[in-house]
């Protein structure tokens, strides 16, 4: 278990039933690296994958 999954975890238990839009996610990323600008880096690279979850396999 990565230390990420009691987070992750956490947020399925409060938040599980919950439904969210991307806006309302790319706000709430936005509001994070404001307050936390030394999770830029990892916050962009969490939306990039994201963004391109569904892209098609460019290595084949």
């Amino acid at each position: 278990m990565y230390f990420t999954d009691r987070g992750i975890e956490e947020l399925v238990e409060r938040r599980g039933e919950e439904e969210v839009g991307i806006t309302w996610l790319a706000e709430r990323l936005r509001e994070f690296v404001d307050l936390n600008p030394e999770f830029e880096i990892p916050v962009e690279r969490l939306a990039t994958w994201l963004a391109r979850l569904d892209d098609e396999d460019e290595d084949d």
